[in-house]
């Protein structure tokens, strides 16, 4: 039997499952503690023993661990370049910590500084349009001593000259395609690609997680990617809008799959900055373990109400905190962000159509589910339009990140495992 085992490696803990690739069916599955304090290669290695690994068997591993990929988006105008840059960034299964527009000045390269990112995304101008800031902002970036890998997608006509400013100061550099070659026409495609290739080649090692270069050569992919990409599977499969909550202890992740629709791709209300149809949000400051201080203050801010939740965690108080952080991460995905003060939200998603709602996350996956879905569907008190009439369920084995990580490879089993949900 041909077999493969997909690893999530999370900050508090690595799934395993192993998946028969002839009718992708899960004959294992296990969760161990991740084991980040002292090699995270412990607890992989642990979860793949689990599931009854055979030397014959494939194996697909992706990572959050370590607070997974911190992205910033440098580019030309707010509302457009930068905004199109921003939306990239997430669909990249990145948290964007920070978002530039304009030139560069030395208060913006400290600001850019203090938020410590991984990879910097350097955007601006339509392919053929204006190429003075693109040029601006590279030589910025070249001599502000930031060693931080930079992805170029911007205007075409000039993306290697500036990618050129930055090597002669020996910063890693990759030129891809411009994420917005037109007004109105998001390609994220390629940027994404990169910057996956940039978590993988530069990210993963320099977390520190694990002696020698084993584990970054086993890991394909950030966690939020893969999952994007089983989203994105799942998505073509109902023809249908899909939309998945993830509820972790740091963070929580939203997910969307919408169908496309011509009049904001091409027509009149089409948005200057693309529409991406497949998009992800991720909240750094939502969770239910290390991330319940800022679920209770966002809840707080938010108007929602939260019950005592006393010093030791229980499984009504996880349940009410995950719910918490399930609503405002909603709400934030479906209402868009400002870039500033007094600026308006774009961004927004409007997911009245969605027909499919997903719960994940262990609180979910142990008793919450139920109850975190019906109070997301339940909010009507946010400023956005839940779906209506959508079916819910919960990804109990944690099929979407397996289905993601075998999506390219094995598709057939990608889709029969998908099913099973």
């Amino acid at each position: 039997m041909t077999a493969a085992v997909c690893v999530d490696v999370g900050s508090t803990y690595t799934k395993a499952c192993r998946i028969d690739l002839g009718t992708g069916e899960m004959t294992g599955r296990a969760e161990v503690p991740t084991t980040a304090a002292s090699d995270v290669l412990v607890g992989l290695d642990a979860a793949v023993a689990a599931v009854g690994h055979s030397k014959t068997d494939h194996l697909y591993v992706c990572s959050s661990a370590g607070g997974g990929l911190r992205l910033a988006v440098v580019g030309y105008e707010a509302l457009v370049t930068a905004e199109a840059g921003h939306r990239v960034g997430l669909s990249a299964g990145a948290q964007v910590v920070h978002v530039a527009s304009g030139p560069l000045d030395g208060r913006a390269v400290t600001a850019l500084r203090a938020s410590r990112p991984d990879v910097i995304l350097l955007v601006g101008g339509t392919d053929g349009g204006d190429s003075s800031v693109l040029l601006h902002n590279a030589r910025r970036l070249a001599t502000s001593r930031m060693r931080v890998p930079v992805v170029v997608a911007g205007n075409s006509d000039i993306s290697d000259t500036a990618a050129g400013l930055l090597a002669e100061r020996d910063i890693s550099v990759t030129v891809t395609s411009n994420v917005l070659p037109r007004i109105g026409v998001l390609d994220p495609g390629p940027a994404r690609a990169a910057i996956r290739d940039v978590f993988l080649r530069h990210v993963i090692g320099g977390k520190r997680l694990s002696k020698g270069g084993r584990f970054a050569s086993l890991v394909r992919a950030a966690t939020p990617d893969a999952v994007l990409a089983g989203v994105e599977l799942l998505a073509d499969l109902t023809g249908t809008g899909v939309l998945v909550v993830d509820v972790g202890g740091a963070t929580t992740d939203v997910y969307s799959a919408l169908v496309p629709d011509a009049e904001l791709t091409e027509g009149p209300r089409r948005d200057v900055a693309g529409t991406l149809w497949r998009a992800r949000t991720v909240e750094g400051d939502l969770g239910v373990a290390v991330g319940a201080p800022g679920t209770v203050a966002a809840a707080t801010a938010e108007k929602l109400a939260l019950p005592e939740t006393g010093r030791s965690p229980t499984p009504e108080s996880d349940r009410s905190l995950a719910a918490a952080a399930a609503i405002v991460a909603l709400r934030r995905h479906a209402r868009g962000h400002s870039p500033g003060p007094g600026r308006p939200r774009t961004g927004g998603r409007d997911l009245r159509e969605v027909r499919l709602v997903v719960g994940s996350g262990g609180v979910l996956r142990h008793g919450g589910g139920r109850y975190v879905l019906q109070a997301v569907l339940a909010d009507t008190a946010g400023g956005w339009a839940a779906p209506a009439g959508a079916r819910t369920v919960v990804d109990e084995r944690y099929v979407l990140a397996a289905a993601g990580l075998l999506a390219i490879d094995h598709r057939d089993a990608a889709i029969a495992l998908l099913n099973t949900l």
